[in-house]
């Protein structure tokens, strides 16, 4: 069991710095399963598996060519890890149609990835959106 639980671990801690800090996609083929599924309500219905997930990263790291997640807490079971980040950078590009606004983010994300046969399998997340939005708008200051 404790070796399931440290795949895990650093299945997820891979997935993050390597995905999302580092931007290397590829890795996603290793990383989560052929079936992959992502209930993300802000990416309604994407494709399945990791050519679903690839463009989703490129956009955001477009977008945001300094996105960093900084794992907060991670909480381990044999077959799910929910996670909760920091997500910070700099919106210096297009993201999902919103023109850059050079402003800062810095938003918190709760994760919850379903892991089968030592990939992640399904992925629930939430984000607050809202306070995403009126950063990159100038309405909202950016955590400490």
């Amino acid at each position: 069991m404790n070796t399931i639980i440290e795949h895990n671990r650093r299945l997820l801690t891979s997935y993050f710095e390597q995905v999302w800090n580092q931007g290397q996609v590829d890795v996603l083929d290793e990383l989560l399963a052929t079936d992959y599924i992502n209930h993300s309500p802000s990416t309604p219905n994407p494709p399945a598996g990791p050519a679903g997930l690839k463009p989703i990263v490129q956009a955001m790291r477009a977008g945001i060519p300094d996105l960093h997640y900084d794992i907060l807490d991670m909480v381990v079971a044999p077959d799910k890890v929910a996670v909760y980040t920091r997500v910070t950078g700099t919106h210096s590009g297009e993201l999902f149609g919103m023109p850059a606004s050079h402003r800062k983010i810095d938003v918190r994300q709760m994760q919850v990835e379903w892991i089968r046969d030592g990939r992640i399998w399904q992925h629930w997340r939430i984000t607050d959106e809202a306070a995403l939005v009126r950063q990159i708008l100038g309405q909202e200051p950016v955590q400490p």
